[in-house]
């Protein structure tokens, strides 16, 4: 590195320099100068928008950082760094801010990128490749030609199909595509034989491939983290199970609503996330994951855990708030659990528990305060068709809405009633219903209303005679506000 001395004046060998987030708008031009030795320039974080042609005279480079510029292209003579083996070009291409509305009414998401070169996979010897959100569209057809890739990052862009060629990268290790436009995957993907990482999450798929020598061939290369959460799957695959190298599995916000029992069989399986899916119980053969010490199934449509989840021995955090709970088994005892979330707004990971008796089976279970559960205001979060002003009748009634849980809790009561002198009065008459608070914006809407009458009628014409009492009424509005 050098920070001292300028490079024109020294005259050591020098291999390495970092140059990030010193807002450079150009290469400096004394970096040119040690050419012959240079093998690690880092110049991510500047302001960069151009490379110029003696940039690429650097060919003893090894290691080159670039991310987190404005660079809108890459010309072919990148291919002289025949010798570069990690390269990031992360978060680069043009930027749209700046340009006026008619502008952009012409021009799409895809003309802000940055394009890869056809030369780009002649750089044969990379083995970490990162090009993050760069609005990339598509890889070359031959991004096969880098054999020696050992992690390759394409998260943040608009790839919808991944090429054949991929499944040449024979040592490949990391892949991630994350939160792209993929909605499927080739078959051709079973021939990573090196991979241990996928991400696969923020897409479009449908399924997991439902190819036998996919996931048997998964198996033979230990597998140990997949990342399929924020898609559109269903179902998973039975041959999830033939992935017993398995540590993390992340399958969030999807669509599933059973598993497969074969997850029993995923020994070394530690973090479990099945959170916001549609799951409406959990196969007693989860208990066979001995390694698990993290399962989070929030928000899906549980009505029971199964007892044997306490074979699950190393299990230590248990997230199943959101669901519809009725107990806990009391098996549950057995574990050394040091979190057990049952809401959203739980102050303290553990609770105290009581013993129960279920009135259909008769088993003894566990029961709290916060069982049996109920809808959390969470699953209402997404609805905006609440009246903002004047319309609180509207808020009762969408707040109390539950299209995904039709079935009252049992010994819950939603109304107040009031002993009558009149026995023989209607039921109907006798129930106060609870409404719900008002929202602070709606208090200053209603506040803002009070004041503009107040205002008016202050201002009007020939009721100066009134105007004490129409004062006192609207101050009455706005105290109660």
């Amino acid at each position: 590195m050098f920070h001292c001395i300028p490079l024109w004046r020294c005259s050591r060998h020098i291999e390495s320099v970092d140059k990030r987030h010193c807002s450079l708008l150009f290469v400096p031009d004394e970096i040119y100068r040690c050419r012959a030795s240079l093998e690690e320039l880092l110049l991510d974080a500047n302001q960069l928008r151009d490379l110029p042609k003696p940039f690429f005279n650097l060919t003893k480079l090894r290691k080159l950082g670039l991310s987190d510029n404005e660079i809108q292209r890459l010309p072919g003579d990148i291919a002289n760094f025949n010798q570069l083996v990690e390269l990031d070009i992360s978060r680069n291409g043009k930027k749209p801010f700046g340009l006026s509305d008619h502008c952009l009414l012409y021009m799409s998401v895809r003309d802000f990128g940055l394009p890869l070169p056809d030369s780009f996979p002649e750089l044969r010897n990379l083995t970490c490749l990162s090009i993050n959100d760069i609005s990339l569209q598509a890889l070359p057809d031959n991004i096969g030609n880098l054999c020696h890739l050992v992690s390759l990052e394409l998260r943040e862009n608009l790839l919808t199909y991944l090429p054949e060629s991929l499944s040449q990268l024979h040592k490949l290790e990391e892949l991630d595509v994350g939160s792209n436009e993929l909605y499927n995957l080739p078959e051709t993907i079973g021939c990573l034989v090196s991979l241990k990482d996928l991400w696969l999450d923020g897409n479009q798929l449908s399924e997991i491939p439902p190819l036998l020598d996919f996931l048997n061939i998964l198996e033979a290369f230990f597998l140990t983290c997949l990342d399929v959460s924020e898609n559109k799957l269903e179902h998973l695959p039975d041959e999830m199970g033939n992935l017993l190298s398995l540590t993390d599995l992340l399958v969030s916000q999807n669509l599933i609503d059973i598993l497969p029992k074969s997850i029993g069989k995923l020994k070394k399986l530690s973090n479990f996330n099945c959170d916001r899916n549609r799951l409406m119980s959990l196969p007693k053969e989860i208990g066979g994951c001995c390694s698990l010490n993290v399962l989070c199934v929030r928000e899906n449509r549980l009505t029971r855990i199964p007892p044997e989840l306490s074979q699950a021995t190393e299990l230590h955090v248990l997230d199943v708030s959101g669901n519809r709970l009725l107990y806990l088994p009391l098996t549950l005892t057995s574990l050394r659990l040091k979190a057990l979330w049952l809401s959203e707004n739980q102050s303290q990971p553990l609770l105290t528990f009581q013993m129960d008796v279920d009135p259909e089976s008769g088993d003894k279970v566990l029961t709290c305060v916060l069982l049996p559960q109920q809808p959390c205001e969470s699953e209402n979060k997404g609805s905006d068709n609440l009246a903002r002003c004047g319309a609180l009748e509207s808020l009762v009634e969408s707040s109390v809405l539950d299209d995904t849980w039709d079935d009252k809790a049992p010994n819950r009561m939603s109304t107040i009633r009031f002993m009558e002198d009149d026995e023989d009065e209607d039921d109907e008459g006798r129930t106060l219903l609870r409404r719900a608070t008002p929202h602070p914006g709606e208090l200053k809407n209603m506040k803002k209303v009070a004041e503009s009458i107040r205002k008016d009628m202050n201002a009007a014409k020939g009721l100066d005679s009134n105007k004490n009492e129409v004062n006192n009424a609207v101050d009455r509005v706005t105290t109660s506000v």
